[in-house]
C-alpha cells in the first residue's frame, strides 16, 4: 500500500516519517529499496536538500493527511481486486439487473383472482415486488463491494500522483523562497515532425520514421496522414499518444517502444489493419480493453511496462494473434481467455508475479516457443491441460518454484528444448534432468503410463467386487423366493389351522 519510492521519492520519504501505531507493512514494490532506508533517504536528501528542514516536513505532512487515511483504509480492506474479477463482477451485476427487471415485469402482469380485492391484491403485489429488490440487492451486495474497493483503490493511485505533485511544489516554493524562479518548460514542435506534415499535405506517405529524435509529444495533425502504413516513434520521450491516432485508418504497424507513456488511447481500438503494435519499454500500468478491438494484430509487445493484468476479453478478439511478449511486468495471472488465441505461436511472459497458469492454457495447440522463466516465488506448478500443447518446440521454466512437473508433460512430442534450472523438481529427479530434455520426456511418458495402468487396475478391481456383490445379491434374491415358494407349499401340505414354524419365515 505504500508509494513505491521509485515513482514517488518525494512522497515515500515523507510518509516514512510520519508516526506509526504498531507494525509498519511493506506493501509497495519489494525489489525497491525500503523508503525509510539511510540510504534512500541520503540520496534524496542530496538531491533535495530542503527536506532536511522540519519545518518544510511538517508543512508536507499536513498536505498529505488525506493519503495517510486512505492508506489505512485500504490496508484493512486488503489488496485490489484483479482485472478479470472486476471484470465478472460488472457482468453478474447486469446479469442480476435483467433478472429484476424480468422479474418486476412477470409481477405488474399477473391477473387478479377474481375472489381477491383490487386493493389486497395491490398490496400483494408490492410486497412480491419488494421481496425481488431485497433478494436482488442481497446478490448484488458482493459484486458491488468489489468495485467499491476496485475503485479505492484507483483513486487511492490518482492520489499518490496528484501528492507527490503537491508535495514537489511545496519543495519549489520553500526553494524559490530566496529569490530564485523556475521558468515553465515551453514545448516546442520538432522540425522533422513538421516537415513530415508537410511533406503528408502534398503526397501520400505510407512510411514514417521518427525514431530516436527525442519527441516529446506528437501533433493532431498526425492523425490526417490517413494513407500511413507504418509509424516509429520509438526511443522518444512522448508521455501521451493523442486521440487523433485513430484517423490512421491503415496503419498496419506501430512502433512506440521506448518512450515514457502511461497509457494508451482507448481510441487505438479502431485501428482496425494494425498488425504490429510495439509498446515495451514504458510506463503502462494497463493495456486499454479497447486493444481488444484490433483483431488483424498478429504481434503485440507490451515487455518491460508496469502491467498487472490483461484485458479480460483480450483471447477472444484477438484470434490471430501470433506473437504475445509480456515480459518484465507485475502480471499475477493471465486471463481465462487466452485459451482462445489459437493462431499463437510464441508466448513470453517472463520475469512477472504469474501465480499459476489458467486451464484453458492447453488450448494454444499451435503454441511453439512458451517462455515462463523468472516468475520466482509465484510459479509453482503447472496445470495438467499443459500436456496438449503438442506443438509446443521450446519451454523455458528456470527460475520458479516448481515442483513437480504435470503428469501430462511427457506428452510433448515436439518438444526439442527445455530449461528447467533453478526449481527445486522432485518430479522428474535431478538426474533425470541433467540428462536433457529427451530423458525428462520419456520419464514423464512412462509415469504417465504407469499411472494409467494404476487407474485401470482399480477401476477393474472395482467392477469386479461390484460384479461380486451383484452376484451375491442374486444369490440371495433367489434364495428367499425360494425358500419363500417352499414355506407357502408346506403350509398348505400341513394345513391352514396347524402351526406354522417361525424358521420357515426366517430372512435370508
Amino acid at each position: 500500500m505504500d508509494p513505491n519510492p521509485k515513482n514517488f521519492p518525494v512522497l515515500s520519504y515523507v510518509m516514512a516519517r510520519l508516526p506509526t501505531f504498531g507494525p509498519r507493512t511493506t506493501g509497495y514494490d519489494i525489489e525497491q529499496p525500503d523508503p525509510s532506508s539511510s540510504g534512500q533517504s541520503e540520496i534524496i536528501v542530496d538531491r533535495m536538500p530542503h527536506l532536511s528542514d522540519p519545518k518544510l516536513i511538517s508543512s508536507m505532512r499536513h498536505a498529505i493527511h488525506d493519503v495517510y487515511q486512505t492508506r489505512s483504509v485500504l490496508q484493512a480492506l486488503g489488496p485490489r481486486p484483479d482485472h478479470e474479477t472486476v471484470d465478472n463482477a460488472k457482468a453478474r451485476l447486469s446479469e442480476i439487473e435483467s433478472s429484476l427487471s424480468k422479474s418486476l415485469e412477470e409481477i405488474v402482469l399477473m391477473p387478479r383472482p377474481a375472489e381477491v380485492d383490487r386493493f389486497e391484491w395491490r398490496a400483494h403485489l408490492a410486497e412480491k415486488e419488494k421481496e425481488c429488490r431485497e433478494k436482488a440487492e442481497k446478490e448484488k451486495s458482493v459484486y458491488k463491494s468489489i468495485l467499491q474497493v476496485d475503485e479505492m483503490h484507483e483513486a487511492y493511485e490518482k492520489m499518490l500522483k496528484e501528492a507527490e505533485a503537491l508535495l514537489v511544489k511545496i519543495y519549489e516554493k520553500a526553494e524559490n523562497a530566496d529569490g530564485s524562479e523556475v521558468l515553465p518548460v515551453s514545448e516546442e514542435v520538432n522540425e522533422e515532425v513538421v516537415g513530415v506534415l508537410q511533406e503528408a499535405s502534398g503526397k501520400s506517405l505510407e512510411r514514417v520514421d521518427l525514431s530516436s529524435r527525442r519527441l516529446r509529444f506528437l501533433p493532431e495533425a498526425f492523425g490526417r496522414i490517413s494513407g500511413l502504413k507504418v509509424l516509429n516513434l520509438s526511443n522518444n520521450q512522448l508521455e501521451v499518444i493523442p486521440d487523433s491516432i485513430a484517423g490512421l485508418t491503415n496503419l498496419e504497424e506501430l512502433y512506440l517502444g521506448s518512450n515514457l507513456l502511461e497509457s494508451l488511447p482507448d481510441s487505438i481500438g479502431l485501428l482496425y489493419n494494425l498488425k504490429i503494435l510495439d509498446v515495451s519499454g514504458n510506463k503502462l500500468c494497463a493495456l486499454p480493453d479497447s486493444i481488444c478491438q484490433c483483431r488483424s494484430l498478429v504481434e503485440l509487445d507490451a515487455g518491460f511496462n508496469r502491467l498487472s493484468y490483461l484485458p479480460t476479453n483480450i483471447g477472444f478478439e484477438l484470434v490471430n494473434l501470433q506473437k504475445l511478449s509480456i515480459p518484465l511486468n507485475k502480471i499475477r495471472s493471465l486471463p481465462t481467455s487466452i485459451g482462445e488465441m489459437r493462431s499463437l505461436r510464441y508466448l513470453d511472459a517472463h520475469f512477472n508475479e504469474l501465480h499459476g497458469l489458467p486451464l484453458s492454457i492447453g488450448k494454444l495447440t499451435n503454441l511453439e516457443i512458451f517462455n515462463l522463466s523468472k516468475n520466482f516465488n509465484d510459479l509453482t506448478e503447472l496445470p495438467e491441460t499443459f500436456g496438449d500443447l503438442i506443438n509446443l518446440k521450446e519451454l523455458d521454466l528456470s527460475n520458479n518454484q516448481i515442483h513437480a512437473l504435470p503428469d501430462t508433460f511427457g506428452r510433448l512430442d515436439n518438444l526439442t528444448k527445455l530449461d528447467l534450472d533453478e526449481n527445486p523438481l522432485v518430479i522428474p529427479p535431478m538426474e533425470v534432468v541433467k540428462q536433457g530434455v529427451e530423458a525428462v520426456k520419456d520419464f514423464m511418458a512412462k509415469r504417465w503410463l504407469q499411472l494409467l495402468v494404476e487407474e485401470e487396475r482399480k477401476s477393474m478391481m472395482q467392477v469386479s467386487e461390484e460384479g461380486q456383490t451383484g452376484w451375491l445379491t442374486r444369490s440371495t434374491s433367489w434364495l428367499k423366493t425360494y425358500v419363500s415358494g417352499v414355506t407357502e407349499t408346506v403350509s398348505e401340505y400341513l394345513g391352514t389351522g396347524s402351526p406354522r414354524d417361525p424358521c420357515l419365515d426366517q430372512q435370508f
